[in-house]
């Protein structure tokens, strides 16, 4: 079933500004929220549509993937262990968290941020971690070894936070359910009890290791694979490898955000390359064969005879590989510059002031500039 347009979702136009889309976002969120909608199933599933569309449209990177490539930009893969989809750094019911405060409406559905805290699982926090690769890595694809922080689970007590033999007790504020509910007008929000952070239990004596909260801090490395056709500020989302979670909840996702830097030979948009390239004015005016740089090596160009300074030839299947089509590739775009030579000897002058005298009017402006040059 295809996805519908994100910005149709959100009822804006696709020039909308980040304020037009948050407040956008506010109006649909409360419509279709569940506690609005008790037991309407089809405003539940717009409410995570709109929360969705949000997530996309609220980043600057996601937008202009979006608005490149549209749904296809996400869903190039999509396996746990690593492929193209959407991702969150941001929990989308931040929003009920402004206005009513507490765990958040993600409670609801047990998903987002600490979907599990019923039984007293939290997840783990997703991570970014920005990448940079040269424009020749993301024309091949590259594995790249990275390094990162982390909180992993505490190897001394398992998880749990407890130091060996200590006990837990139940919490008190939430009667060991972890849980406890709140009413504003006609919403029910339940919030994670902050005594117990939704565990239902507090630890009596904490782990010495990582102070009862069962995570340490460390430094982790891991193989990324990049690739071919990539491009700038895509998501590259590796399963599990974030943060780690709570009392058996999931860890997190770990988000590749590819950052390609500026290349001396070429500028690309999307699949096309495009390189500017000097030729000699007899080459121009007679026609010939120049040698031009690839992203993947060097091509002979055919320079027809007559051949105009600032002209543009395409030369297909030169360009970056597509993302979305195996064994797709755009193009390379070569604008010819004609190579004005800066010192004439006194007999290529003469050689030129005839040339020009014989083709008379039909020389063009081409020599004029030239004859102005070394005037």
């Amino acid at each position: 079933m295809s996805k519908s347009d994100y910005y149709e979702v959100l009822g804006v136009s696709k020039s909308a500004s980040d304020e037009e889309i948050k407040k956008a976002y506010r109006k649909m969120a409360v419509k279709y929220h569940p506690d609005k909608n008790p037991g309407d199933k089809t405003a539940e599933e717009k409410f995570k549509e709109v929360a969705e569309a949000y997530e996309v449209l609220r980043d600057s990177d996601k937008r202009s993937a979006y608005d490149r490539y549209g749904h296809g930009a996400f869903q190039q893969g999509g396996s746990s262990s690593g492929g193209w989809e959407s991702g969150g750094f941001h929990d989308p019911f931040d929003i009920f968290r402004e206005m009513f405060g507490g765990g958040g409406i993600g409670d609801f559905f047990g998903f987002g941020s600490g979907g599990s805290r019923r039984s007293g699982k939290q997840d783990g926090n997703d991570l970014q971690y920005k990448l940079k690769i040269t424009l020749d890595e993301a024309f091949s694809g590259v594995e790249k070894t990275i390094r990162y922080a982390k909180n992993v689970t505490c190897e001394k007590c398992g998880g749990s936070g407890a130091a060996k033999g200590s006990k837990s007790v139940t919490c008190r504020k939430c009667g060991g359910t972890g849980i406890f509910s709140m009413r504003q007008g006609f919403f029910s929000m339940q919030q994670t009890c902050p005594d117990c952070h939704g565990v239902g239990t507090k630890i009596d004596t904490p782990c010495s290791h990582c102070n009862g909260t069962g995570r340490v801090r460390e430094q982790c490395t891991t193989k990324v694979k990049i690739p071919a056709g990539v491009f700038d500020g895509a998501n590259l989302r590796m399963g599990g490898a974030g943060e780690a979670g709570t009392n058996g909840g999931a860890s997190g996702d770990l988000y590749i955000i590819t950052a390609i830097e500026e290349d001396s030979r070429f500028d690309r948009r999307d699949e096309d390359l495009f390189c500017t390239q000097k030729i000699s004015f007899t080459t121009a005016a007679l026609g010939g064969e120049i040698t031009v740089e690839t992203i993947d090596g060097r091509a002979t160009l055919k320079i027809p005879p007559g051949t105009q300074s600032e002209t543009s030839f395409r030369m297909k299947g030169h360009g970056m590989p597509s993302l979305k089509y195996h064994g797709v590739r755009g193009s390379q775009y070569v604008k010819v510059m004609v190579d004005v030579p800066t010192k004439l000897s006194k007999e290529q002058k003469e050689k030129l002031l005839e040339f020009e005298n014989l083709s008379g009017k039909d020389s063009g402006g081409f020599f004029q500039k030239l004859k102005k040059k070394f005037e």
